[in-house]
């Protein structure tokens, strides 16, 4: 879609399934169960959303998906295809891997940075060799040195050719990332998080990644468990919901297979999601 002087797109690196419970947190789930319904095993669907963001200068992709790699084992966990959705989807958009020039890794949980790498003839390798990989410097170091309640959200494979490569630049706190695009840190779900804003021509929009995964989510007390900080989580919806009301921002979800993008508003104190027309 035009976004004043951009273009951008919400592209679909597929879905996944993970633990209702888990991606609800207190909430019980009679209620959540209500706008996602699980399987057997008690997982919901879930969306792999990235964002591609054309600038005059710039190809920017925000997330990478979960990619294509991982053994069978990994993809039937989470009822992966093992296709490459994203690198489909950027076809579509009209660019190819080579084209992009920036990637931003919101953090690297294997989720939204496990496109990042493929595997090609024995080894992995970045998946944009043309690109600059942004990510902020406490959740690579995060990343590397995980305890056992996150180790199991990074995988090596996802991170480590891009040092390699030298493709990483680290962020210390919020900044811009090209003119109109910048990102600001939020802890919550981590304490590194980095979330994306873009304005252009009055035009203005934020990518959630996992401050606010899905449309669901913007209720406030819908709070995914895998948080590490849930309050800071609340604290920082709060801001961000208001503020995307008040300046009618579109908001880009990592997360809902239904509904990438839309908007929000405030009825009674509470938010209410907006559709796209």
């Amino acid at each position: 879609m035009d976004f004043g002087e951009f273009e951008i797109f919400a592209l679909s690196g597929g879905a996944m399934r993970l633990d209702g419970g888990a991606m609800f947190g207190v909430v019980p789930r009679p209620l959540w169960e209500k706008t996602n319904p699980p399987d057997e095993k008690n997982r919901i669907l879930l969306g792999l959303n990235a964002l591609l963001i054309k600038t005059p200068g710039h190809n920017i992709l925000v997330d990478t998906g979960i990619g294509g790699k991982g053994d069978e084992k990994f993809r039937s966990r989470y009822c992966l295809d093992g296709e490459n959705a994203l690198g489909m989807a950027l076809k579509d958009a009209g660019l190819i891997e080579d084209d992009i020039t920036v990637v931003i890794n919101t953090h690297l949980h294997f989720d939204h940075a496990g496109g990042n790498t493929v595997f090609d003839s024995g080894v992995f390798r970045p998946a944009y060799g043309n690109a600059r990989y942004l990510v902020q410097r406490g959740e690579l170091d995060a990343a590397l040195n995980p305890n056992e309640r996150t180790r199991a959200s990074y995988r090596p494979e996802d991170f480590m050719p891009i040092i390699d490569a030298g493709l990483f630049d680290l962020l210390d706190g919020d900044a811009e990332v090209a003119d109109g695009v910048s990102v600001f840190r939020t802890p919550g779900h981590n304490r590194d998080i980095q979330l994306v804003k873009i304005e252009s021509k009055g035009t203005k929009a934020v990518f959630l990644s996992d401050t606010i995964p899905t449309a669901a989510h913007l209720k406030y007390p819908y709070i995914a468990g895998y948080d590490l900080f849930p309050l800071e989580t609340l604290k920082a919806k709060k801001e961000i919901i208001e503020e995307a009301a008040r300046e009618r921002r579109l908001l880009v979800f990592s997360h809902d297979p239904c509904h990438a993008m839309g908007y929000v508003s405030i009825a009674d104190g509470e938010p209410v999601f907006e559709k796209i027309p």
